[in-house]
C-alpha cells in the first residue's frame, strides 16, 4: 500500500500570497455549506465569482451541481454542458489567474479546446479576463484609490485595476441576474509608502459593496476582519455594515491560520452570509486562536464601543465597566503635538527643528522612533519648541506616552513611557494625560500595567494600529489612588467566573509570548 501524500493542488496555492489569498477546498465548502443547498439542485440558479483566481469556488460549486441536478439531467455530458455553460460565470483578476481558473474548472485553460469538459466557442468560457485602466483624477483612482505615481504603468506590468469595481454599472459585465455572488476578494493595494500593511489601501470592502449593488439572493465572501476594529478608511464601510441587516451569519476567525494555513493576516478573517430576504440580528460565531467557539445572536453594532466586539464571551464584564467615564477621552487623536514620526529618520524635513542629540538652551526633549521596521528602535532628541503645533497646554505637565503600533496578538504593550514637563513625542506615540502632578501619573501607569486594563485594551484593540478609539471599553478611574487587579475586580463587581477568564486570556497569550521567544 503507498504512503504518498497527494494533496488536492488548490489546497497548496492556499499559501501563495497575502494580499490575494487562494481559498483552500474546505474553507470554500464551509461558505457553501452556509447557503441553501436547494440552489444546487435548480437549474436555474446563477453564481458569480466576481475575483476568482484558482476557480476553487467554481469548482466546488460544479460538484454539488453535477450531484444535484442528475433527477433533472440524467444525462451527464447534457448536465455538464447546462451547469459549465448556464450557471457558473466568473471574473479573474489577472490574465494568469484566468489560465489557472480555466484549467481547475474546465479542465482546460482553453475551453473551446477538445481537452475541456465541456466546449465552448471562445477561449475564455464563462470565465472572463479583461485588461482594465484606472481612471486617474488628482493622482488617484476614482474608483479604486490606487495611486497613479504607483499603478500607471507599462503595459508589460499587472496594473491590479480590477473589473468588477472599475465600474458603475457592474450589471453589465454578464447583462444577466445572479442569484449568489460568492469568492475571495483581493484585500489590499500598496499605496506606495512603502509602510505597513495597515497603511495600505483596503479593497475588500469596495467588492462587497460593488456586489451588494447588483442585489443577489446570497453573498458570501471570506475578508480581513480588520474592518470590525478599524482600518484605514473603513469607518464609513463599518457602518453600512452595522445598518445592513441582511447579514444573517459571520464566522470570525481570531487566527487567519485557521483558514489559510501558513498566512499571517492582521486581525483574523472572517466569512458571512448576506441574504437579501433576511432581516434581523447576526448568528456571529467567533473562533478564538485557543481553538474556543462561541455563538451568540446580536446585532453588529454596540452601545460599548464604536467597533464590533467580536467574542462575546466578554459581553458581561464590558456590561459591568461600562457605566461612567472612559478612558479614551484622555487619550489623544494621532500625532498629539503634530510632529511625523519621521523627524528623526528624515530631520531635513523639519529643518527648523534643530533637532540635536543633546539638549540646548530653551530645548524640548522628545521620544521618537529611529529606523524603519523590523530596525525600528526608541530614540530620544531635543528640539525647538516652536516644532511643537498640538497640545502646547500639555507640555509642561506630566503625562504618559503609549505607542501606536503593536502585535495585534500581544496582551502586553510595549513599555509606557513617563513623560516629564518639557517633554513631548512624535505621531509614534499617543498622549495620555495630562495630571496635575507626578502622583497621579503614577497611578495611571499602574493602572495600564493592571490585567484587568490590558484585558480590555486587547479586545478593544484587535489590529496592530492603536489609537484613542481602542481604549473606549477601559473606565477612567480616580488617580488619586493606586490601583491593583484585585482592586478593580471589587470595584467593577466581577464575578469568580469573569475573574478565572481574564486569568486564563492572559496567562494563555503570555505563554504563547514565551513558546515565541523560545522559538525565535
Amino acid at each position: 500500500m503507498s504512503d504518498s501524500y497527494n494533496p488536492d493542488v488548490l489546497s497548496c496555492l492556499a499559501n501563495l500570497s497575502n494580499d490575494e489569498v487562494f481559498t483552500p477546498p474546505e474553507v470554500v465548502n464551509q461558505m457553501l455549506d452556509l447557503l441553501p443547498q436547494e440552489l444546487f439542485k435548480d437549474p436555474n440558479t446563477k453564481f458569480l465569482d466576481p475575483f476568482t483566481k484558482s476557480g476553487v469556488f467554481l469548482r466546488e460549486i460544479a460538484k454539488r451541481l453535477i450531484g444535484g441536478l442528475e433527477k433533472v439531467y440524467p444525462n451527464l455530458n447534457e448536465r455538464l454542458d447546462h451547469i459549465f455553460k448556464t450557471q457558473l460565470y466568473g471574473i479573474a483578476i489577472t490574465e494568469l489567474t484566468s489560465l489557472l481558473s480555466r484549467r481547475s474548472v474546465y479542465c482546460s485553460k482553453y475551453p473551446n479546446s477538445k481537452y475541456s469538459v465541456t466546449r465552448f466557442d471562445t477561449v475564455e468560457g464563462n470565465i472572463r479576463f479583461k485588461r482594465i485602466k484606472h481612471t486617474w483624477k488628482d493622482g488617484k483612482c476614482i474608483f479604486c484609490s490606487a495611486s497613479a505615481k504607483e499603478y500607471k504603468r507599462d503595459l508589460n506590468f499587472e496594473t491590479y485595476a480590477y473589473e468588477f469595481i472599475h465600474t458603475n454599472e457592474p450589471e453589465r459585465i454578464f447583462n444577466m441576474k445572479f442569484d449568489v455572488i460568492i469568492g475571495n476578494p483581493p484585500y489590499q493595494l500598496t499605496d506606495g509608502s512603502g509602510a505597513s500593511s495597515d497603511s495600505a489601501i483596503p479593497m475588500y470592502n469596495k467588492f462587497i459593496e460593488q456586489a451588494i449593488k447588483l442585489n443577489p439572493r446570497y453573498l458570501s465572501m471570506i475578508v480581513p476582519s480588520k474592518w470590525m476594529v478599524g482600518g484605514r478608511g473603513l469607518n464609513a464601510f463599518r457602518e453600512k455594515m452595522y445598518k445592513d441587516h441582511h447579514i444573517s451569519k459571520i464566522f470570525d476567525f481570531e487566527n487567519a491560520s485557521d483558514c489559510f494555513p501558513g498566512v499571517h493576516i492582521d486581525g483574523g478573517v472572517n466569512y458571512f452570509l448576506w441574504d437579501k430576504d433576511y432581516n434581523g440580528p447576526v448568528e456571529y460565531t467567533y473562533i478564538s486562536s485557543d481553538g474556543q467557539v462561541n455563538t451568540s445572536s446580536h446585532y453588529l453594532k454596540n452601545k460599548f464601543s464604536q467597533f464590533v466586539i467580536r467574542d462575546n464571551r466578554i459581553m458581561s464584564i464590558v456590561e459591568k465597566v461600562s457605566n461612567g467615564k472612559r478612558f479614551n477621552t484622555i487619550v489623544s487623536n494621532t500625532r498629539p503635538y503634530g510632529i511625523r514620526k519621521f523627524l528623526f529618520n528624515q530631520p531635513e524635513r523639519y529643518p527648523e527643528s534643530g533637532l540635536q542629540e543633546t539638549p540646548f538652551d530653551g530645548s524640548l526633549k522628545i521620544y521618537g522612533v529611529k529606523g524603519i521596521k523590523g530596525g525600528a528602535r526608541r530614540t530620544i532628541g531635543y528640539i525647538k519648541p516652536k516644532t511643537a503645533t498640538l497640545n502646547i497646554d500639555t507640555i509642561p505637565k506630566y503625562k504618559i506616552f503609549f505607542t501606536t503600533s503593536y502585535s495585534t496578538n500581544a496582551i502586553i504593550p510595549p513599555e509606557p513611557i513617563m513623560g516629564m514637563p518639557n517633554e513631548i513625542c512624535t505621531e509614534t506615540f499617543l498622549l495620555i494625560g495630562p495630571f496635575a502632578n507626578e502622583n497621579e501619573q503614577k497611578n495611571c501607569e499602574s493602572y495600564i500595567k493592571t490585567d484587568f486594563f490590558r484585558f480590555l485594551l486587547f479586545f478593544g484593540k484587535g489590529t496592530m494600529q492603536v489609537n484613542k478609539d481602542v481604549f473606549s471599553l477601559i473606565p477612567l478611574v480616580d488617580f488619586n489612588r493606586r490601583w491593583t487587579d484585585v482592586d478593580l475586580f471589587k470595584e467593577f463587581n466581577l464575578s469568580n467566573s469573569e475573574i478565572l477568564f481574564i486569568n486564563r486570556i492572559i496567562n494563555s497569550n503570555k505563554q504563547q509570548a514565551r513558546e515565541q521567544l523560545e522559538d525565535e
